[in-house]
């Protein structure tokens, strides 16, 4: 084995490892709600079947489309997490679900490092490949988002595998001699070509925003044709096969607007974009405080610099492929500001371009160069990596916290008390991970009057951490099923 593939094996032994800390904690940590949301369509698939054309969650609100949704409906993105958690739990059973949702994206985050590896290998120096592949690894915001019940990283996983895929067949094409001549149209590798088509379209169906990150294909294609590549049948073919599907599910989804939640916010909500907010918690909050631990900015630019470098004053036109994840990055938050604003589980896409330009810096700073020793360099390396590491940790560590374990609680006892099929309404301001827990369809939040929720089906009321006014109030009209300190539980029908 290569010294290299054994460090690599190495780097993601760790990463693995330290995606399996707090395994089994319940979905009630940082972003539970769309966590839940995941979660619940691959429950009801595991409980009623795989309806793939017809997904559905425990919610039946009107809150996430502004419609009433009493088949509880839930068309975002395809489904295929939802078929691996869902599937993999059905097949082997000795885990709950959730714990096989935090299997499935610890093993794309796994794929994604070595990806990572594998395509900055073929245009960079060894130690570039590790060091982006290692800090992908160990980054204390991709551990933590590199175990969540989220379709992002696999998102990520499936591009990066389309980029990889696309460079392998580019590559033998580019070592034909007779590329360069008339005759550029002979076709290797056919294989390649076909994973990477298929890795493009499963990406799209996970997250549309995908596309963004498509740009490397782009450039890698104008690195081998120039601007033959409109000539490229097999680039028009490659287009069509990969965005088909997405436009067929879009197509679909508009049958059920009940079951679309509402997204033109995402864009540009609220007229963010480029205002004073926008950057601070973009470049501030998000990736200075949470994913680069601030002193990772110091990487980040050193590699940014490097990779500039390259293309703009030693004209390496290969190095264009990489200046072209850091395009990519800024276009999708620039475009997507408002979703990248709110939530910061929308930088899931940018961590494979952190990690290369940290690869880049790292191994700037590790080789002597005019102007730096060798200690010099290292002192730097250490001092960016460490504090980076550390003060991002201070951060995310909280990510892992329930900050409610009462739900959990709450759930656990209406699950108990209550019968399967029963519908509950849980007061949590439209938060669905209490919901939940409870393992029943129903909704988060009164969001109309009680006697009409009554007339849509709910059954129950299930309250964490009542008021004695709760208990008053709806205790005296209505039939206590259990009450505590932590939870109350009401019956509404007779």
């Amino acid at each position: 084995m290569k010294k290299e593939h054994t460090w690599l094996l190495l780097i993601l032994v760790v990463g693995i490892l330290f995606r399996f800390y707090r395994f089994s904690s319940p979905i009630a940590d940082w972003h539970s709600w769309r966590q839940a949301d995941t979660s619940s369509v691959s429950r009801i698939y595991s409980e009623q079947g795989f309806d793939l054309l017809h997904p559905r969650f425990h919610d039946l609100s009107n809150v996430p489309s502004g419609l009433d949704n009493p088949q509880g409906y839930r068309f975002v993105e395809f489904p295929l997490y939802n078929i691996l958690q869902a599937g993999f739990y059905g097949i082997f059973g000795v885990l709950t679900l959730e714990e096989w949702g935090r299997i499935v994206t610890i093993m794309a985050s796994s794929i994604s490092a070595l990806l990572i590896f594998l395509i900055v290998r073929k245009h960079a120096e060894s130690n570039v490949a590790l060091g982006s592949a290692f800090f992908f690894a160990i980054l204390p915001y991709s551990i933590y988002y590199g175990r969540v019940i989220l379709p992002d990283p696999l998102m990520v996983t499936t591009t990066l595998s389309a980029i990889y895929f696309f460079d392998r067949w580019l590559l033998e094409k580019t070592e034909d001699k007779t590329l360069q001549s008339k005759n550029f149209a002979k076709i290797y590798s056919p294989g390649f070509f076909l994973l990477s088509v298929i890795s493009a379209a499963a990406a799209l169906l996970l997250k549309p925003f995908a596309a963004f990150f498509f740009l490397p294909i782009v450039v890698l294609a104008f690195n081998a044709f120039g601007l033959r590549l409109l000539r490229r049948w097999q680039l028009y073919v490659y287009t069509l096969v990969a965005f088909l599907p997405l436009l067929s599910w879009r197509w679909w989804m508009l049958r059920f607007p009940e079951g679309i939640p509402v997204s033109d916010w995402l864009f540009n909500g609220g007229n963010i974009r480029f205002k004073g907010a926008f950057f601070y918690w973009i470049f501030g909050d998000h990736l200075g405080k949470e994913m680069l631990g601030f002193a990772g900015y110091t990487l980040l630019l050193l590699g940014i610099m490097v990779v500039a470098s390259s293309v703009f004053m030693r004209r390496e036109k290969s190095q264009r492929f990489f200046l072209s994840f850091l395009v990519a990055s800024l276009l999708y938050v620039f475009v997507v500001a408002r979703g990248n604003v709110q939530h910061d589980y929308y930088q899931i896409p940018l961590l494979p371009t952190v990690a290369i330009f940290f690869g880049f810096g790292a191994a700037f700073l590790y080789k002597p160069v005019s102007g730096i020793n060798r200690v010099g360099g290292m002192t730097v390396l250490l001092f960016s990596v460490a504090f980076s590491f550390f003060l991002s940790w201070y951060t995310v560590r909280d990510f892992f916290n329930i900050n409610n374990p009462n739900i959990v609680t709450a759930g656990e006892m209406v699950d108990r008390l209550t019968p399967k099929d029963a519908k509950i309404l849980t007061f949590y301001n439209g938060d669905t991970s209490f919901l939940y827990q409870t393992k029943r369809q129903g909704w988060a939040s009164l969001e109309k009057p009680l006697l009409e929720m009554i007339q849509m089906g709910a059954q129950y009321v299930a309250i964490v951490n009542p008021t004695q006014q709760d208990v008053d109030g709806l205790g005296n009209e209505y039939q206590i099923v259990a009450s505590d300190p932590k939870f109350l539980i009401i019956k509404l029908t007779k």
